[in-house]
């Protein structure tokens, strides 16, 4: 039975796009873990074996999409994609919501459980990881290739300073970045 799994990077953050990956395993790499627990030259190294030993699917949505139809609407059209473009007996996602999308099993803390999750969070993850540093050259006043975009005391601060830039999710709204009402 060919099982894919799927998993995402970046649903969190203030800035930067969604990254989903379903992945088939060809055959089993040592090492696989969910990628947060994973050192970034681990995910590296593993990210290339996966790429060579797997059937894969990488799927991106952009702020712009994010903040045009919201997050649900990417995660559930990402799924329908990745279902669509590979060929499994069996498909699981890490977490609890299936966002609409049949044909489709859940599992919390899959990325650290299943292999073909695992492989998938890694795919998602340095794939978001390395856009980010690209998108940090050309928007180098708040540190993309530090934070990767998520609501830190400094990417808050590097808001404050130099306002939005055009891969921020404008839909997002954070309390301290809200004007004051007294």
């Amino acid at each position: 039975m060919k099982l894919c799994g799927i998993d995402e990077a970046g649903r969190g953050p203030l800035a930067g796009p969604l990254v989903m990956a379903g992945v088939i395993l060809n055959s089993p790499i040592a090492g696989l873990n969910d990628s947060k627990k994973l050192s970034e030259k681990k995910r590296e190294t593993l990210f290339e074996l996966i790429l060579t030993n797997s059937q894969y699917k990488i799927v991106r949505f952009s702020a712009k999409t994010i903040d045009e139809i919201g997050l649900s609407a990417c995660l559930k059209s990402g799924l329908e994609e990745i279902l669509a473009s590979l060929d499994a007996d069996d498909f699981l996602f890490d977490g609890n919501s299936k966002y609409g999308v049949s044909g489709l099993r859940t599992l919390v803390k899959a990325d650290a459980l299943i292999p073909e999750v695992s492989a998938a969070s890694i795919l998602a993850k340095v794939s978001r990881d390395r856009e980010m540093k690209e998108i940090d050259a050309l928007y180098p006043n708040y540190g993309f290739a530090d934070h990767k975009g998520y609501g830190t005391y400094a990417h808050v601060q590097a808001i404050k300073t130099h306002g939005h830039c055009d891969i921020h999710r404008k839909s997002f709204k954070l309390k301290s970045l809200q004007p004051s009402l007294f």
